[in-house]
């Protein structure tokens, strides 16, 4: 099935036409009210202009039959004279309505015409018509409204070829990374995983999806290499005790090897081996799970780690190591259940690592806005080559080569840490043992919030092998 065609252009195009639609709407409605009403706006100067001249040629006229007595001996040429200089017909008529005088065109214009009473000493003596034509004060009327149509419709040309103009370059912008996300979706779904959109110029909403596309493609990326990198561990791991089992079970089924309590209890220890195995392969994926399911509660640090050092006191004492606890309350927002099992871990690490003798202390304090809990040994500690590994999945160190564990404890405790916000770090020089430091955010006091800021990934992601280790410490 062939892929469709991008459709980028089309949307560049289909933007740019509806900002141009919305544009010549709106400038179609503002030319039709504009026209509307300039247009009866000029109706109402002309109409005023027309009742003006009519009452001015009025007063003339009352002026001429006032300096005569009567409409028969009076001079009225000047009045007419000054109506068809204004481009209009005038027609004089007395009190009866009959024609006293009237210009040459009066009888064939056709133009609007206004009125006014000829009155002498408040007495009404005629009335005096005045009708215009095309020149004149009626010309003046047509062109100004021509004039302000053509205007409102050269006004509505220019908006709309800016409306094109602006339209086909805001697409343009919103369309380019689009197409370019299209584009890198594509790549990735046949099957480039380094397809990134990268740093794109755009409005602000698609930077932001470029970069969250980005950050999705990072993450699926590390956690198909965490896949494959725990595929290759676990069968790294199962592959010795497996092979130790069937090469045991051939030489006790071919009478190589007799079925002696040493041979038997040896097949035995393999056996075991893989239950711890499988057990603790279960308790990092109980552990990855509770990174996205964590239940916090306000809670104090030192509860929790008095109470995972009580727990352990039976071993500490059996170990000949003296525990010491340093513990100061600060209130945190946590998961009891998987805090607890993180200090465990801290714990049981330690304790691995201490020979018979030696002391682990653990603490609990308040560091301005942190809570922080450190578990520090007196065991052999760490060469420094080792250290940047010791949180990898299913490392172990040449120190630990001789001690019992899958090495996953320091990678569960890592990655509850990531997943309550904090981070777990280590310190360490060989002969002077090692030091665990869990920072993570402090709780406010009630009716406090704490402003927003970017917390760690919920999920701990490690490079490497595909699973954590028990590093000496």
């Amino acid at each position: 099935m062939t892929e469709s065609a991008p459709r980028g252009d089309t949307l560049g195009l289909r933007l740019a036409l509806a900002f141009l639609a919305v544009a010549l709407a709106a400038v179609a409605l503002l030319a039709v009210l504009a026209a509307v009403f300039a247009a009866a706006d000029v109706s109402s100067l002309a109409g005023q202009q027309r009742t003006d001249l009519a009452s001015a040629v009025s007063v003339a006229a009352g002026a001429a039959w006032d300096r005569n007595g009567s409409w028969t001996s009076a001079d009225l040429s000047p009045v007419l004279d000054l109506a068809q200089r204004t481009g209009a017909d005038l027609q004089i008529r007395d009190a009866a309505g009959g024609t006293v005088a009237a210009t040459p065109g009066f009888a064939a214009a056709t133009g609007p015409e206004a009125s006014a009473p000829v009155v002498v000493r408040e007495q009404r003596l005629g009335t005096a018509v005045v009708r215009f034509d095309g020149s004149g004060l009626g010309s003046a009327d047509v062109a100004l409204r021509t004039a302000l149509l053509r205007a409102i419709a050269g006004a509505a040309g220019l908006a709309a070829l800016l409306a094109l103009v602006t339209g086909l370059t805001v697409a343009r912008r919103i369309t380019r990374p689009i197409a370019r996300l299209i584009a890198v979706t594509r790549s990735m779904a046949g099957g480039d995983r380094a397809a990134r959109a990268g740093d794109v110029r755009a409005p602000g909403e698609l930077r932001e999806l470029a970069a969250a596309f980005d950050h999705m493609a990072a993450t699926l990326d590390r956690e198909d290499q965490i896949r494959r990198d725990l595929v290759a561990g676990v069968a790294h791991e199962l592959r010795t005790p497996i092979a130790v089992l069937q090469v045991g079970h051939e030489a006790l089924l071919d009478g190589v090897a007799e079925p002696t309590p040493d041979e038997l209890s040896s097949l035995r220890d393999e056996v075991l081996r893989l239950a711890r195995m499988v057990d603790d392969l279960q308790t990092l994926a109980a552990a990855d799970a509770a990174a996205l399911h964590l239940a916090r509660h306000r809670c104090d640090l030192a509860d929790i780690a008095a109470a995972a050092a009580d727990s352990l006191a039976r071993r500490f004492e059996a170990a000949e190591i003296e525990l010491d606890r340093r513990l100061s309350g600060v209130p945190v927002l946590a998961d009891p259940r998987w805090l607890h099992q993180l200090v465990t871990n801290l714990l049981t690490n330690a304790l691995k690592f201490t020979p018979a003798g030696g002391r682990v202390s653990v603490v609990t304090r308040q560091a301005g806005s942190d809570a922080v809990l450190e578990v520090a040994d007196t065991g052999a500690g760490i060469p420094a080559e080792d250290l940047p590994r010791i949180f990898d999945r299913f490392w172990r160190g040449q120190g630990a080569a001789q001690t019992s564990g899958s090495g996953i404890g320091l990678a569960i405790a890592a990655e509850l840490a990531r997943a309550h916000g904090g981070r777990l770090t280590a310190a360490s020089s060989p002969g002077q043992g090692t030091t665990m430091t869990l920072t993570m955010p402090r709780a406010l006091p009630r009716g406090r919030r704490r402003p927003a800021r970017a917390l760690t990934s919920q999920r701990a992601r490690f490079p490497g092998q595909a699973a954590a280790v028990s590093a000496p410490g």
